[in-house]
């Protein structure tokens, strides 16, 4: 061997093209995800991305209503570029040991958003983070062990998130949880009062509309009930809005405008303005007491980061900004599903969502894997749900017009159609 160890580390100036970059994909993570990637660009890879289009190799554009729901605000809204821009400029990591202006500001900026309902703020990396740390506060406060969470949802995959998250299809493999959990129907009313009974509940954790189970709203009066007997009982509780919340679905927060009293919102996703990964636990005093007494009790390198900090004010100010045009994206999707259910109704089974986050359940997953591979050829991003393969989830973003919501739901009808036709000749 010749040369310096770091010898040839920094050798590729320009990027892989697209067989280079499906190469390395199965060298070095895994066949499947290269496979997954081919398929989704149709053997294209992405070189950019501005507003709600994504720039691919092959030079087409295509339309993003997917990417699980982070560039809600677009790819590289200017705003947010600039305020992270000037923070890499300036100090983009932090010492850990000094305080950091740009981090203090981003959580006044995020109760404030909040309207003070909860006014500690605890800085993550993604959702599994902001849903790790909640449920151990929650357990601490509390001094009780057991969570209940519901059927259906999803809330990470890091050990202790697992545990919350219903699906069998991510725990394939692993036995035994760090966390007591009892998973609840939706329409279960009186589960929390059943499970509250042993005294040992620390927590009720629940997303109010539930993205990665194909888009299912939680019933309102079930969710109230579940607090009210979380309360009475001594319990936290914590609603996960990773996905949902940010005007995802029309409000700063699903549960807060509900009038859910709830002890914590979890935000993430589009908190770091779809440039920058950032997540938050937004929660009361009485649940965040452990970190108040202890504020190294639960820390991490980069939580907090000042980089993904800078991009959280002109974020939420920009979400604020084009919330009156999500509405009109959002009217214009309901109706337009609607029309889809109607038309296709031998194809689509239901059309569920809120806001700008539709799921369109097909009569089958092999009904919805060629509606995926069909919008694909046609150039719209979707997200798929592993949780529940018959559902294909929609995410349009707020850089979008009424013309690209046209241009989706044309793609969708199309490709739907097709779809349909493919089958009944199997």
């Amino acid at each position: 061997m010749t040369g310096s160890p770091a010898a040839g580390l920094d050798q590729d100036h320009e990027l892989p093209d697209a067989q280079g970059t499906f190469e390395l994909l199965r060298r070095h993570f895994s066949p499947r995800l290269a496979l997954t990637g081919s398929f989704a660009g149709r053997g294209a890879v992405e070189v950019g991305a501005e507003g709600c289009r994504v720039t691919l190799s092959d030079g087409r554009s295509v339309l993003d209503f997917g990417s699980y729901a982070v560039p809600l605000l677009g790819h590289r809204h200017p705003a947010v570029v600039a305020g992270v821009r000037r923070a890499l400029e300036t100090l983009p990591t932090a010492t850990r040991s000094l305080a950091n202006p740009v981090t203090a500001r981003a959580a006044a900026t995020l109760v404030r958003y909040f309207e003070g309902a909860l006014p500690k703020v605890y800085f993550g990396l993604n959702g599994a983070d902001a849903v790790e740390v909640a449920v151990k506060l929650a357990r601490l406060a509390s001094g009780r062990g057991r969570v209940l969470a519901v059927r259906g949802g999803f809330h990470g995959k890091s050990t202790g998130a697992l545990a919350l998250t219903h699906s069998p299809l991510f725990r394939t493999g692993l036995r035994g949880s760090v966390v007591d959990v009892v998973h609840a129907d939706p329409e279960d009313v009186k589960a929390v009062e059943r499970v509250a009974a042993s005294g040992e509940l620390a927590a009720v954790v629940f997303e109010p509309v539930q993205g990665e189970n194909g888009v299912v709203l939680l019933p309102p009066a079930v969710l109230r009930r579940w607090c009210s007997d979380a309360r009475r009982h001594g319990a936290f509780v914590i609603a996960d809005e990773i996905q949902c919340g940010l005007r995802r679905c029309g409000e700063r927060s699903v549960a807060l405008a509900q009038g859910l009293p709830v002890d914590a919102v979890l935000v993430g996703k589009p908190l770091g303005g779809g440039v920058v990964p950032l997540s938050a636990v937004v929660c009361s005093e009485e649940l965040y007491a452990p970190l108040e007494a202890d504020p190294f009790l639960h820390s991490a390198t980069f939580g907090g980061h000042p980089l993904a900090c800078a991009a959280l004010p002109p974020a939420l100010a920009a979400i604020e900004q084009l919330a009156s045009h999500g509405v009109e994206l959002a009217q214009a999707m309901a109706e337009g599903l609607d029309r889809l259910g109607s038309r296709r109704a031998g194809a689509v089974r239901e059309v569920r969502g809120r806001g700008l986050l539709w799921g369109v359940d097909y009569a089958s997953p092999h009904l919805a894997g060629d509606v995926v591979l069909g919008l694909a050829d046609a150039g719209l991003l979707v997200s798929p749900c592993l949780s529940r393969p018959t559902t294909v989830r929609l995410l349009p973003s707020l850089a979008c017009g009424l013309p690209e919501v046209a241009e989706a739901l044309a793609a969708l009808d199309h490709a739907t159609a097709e779809a349909e036709a493919r089958c009944a000749e199997r």
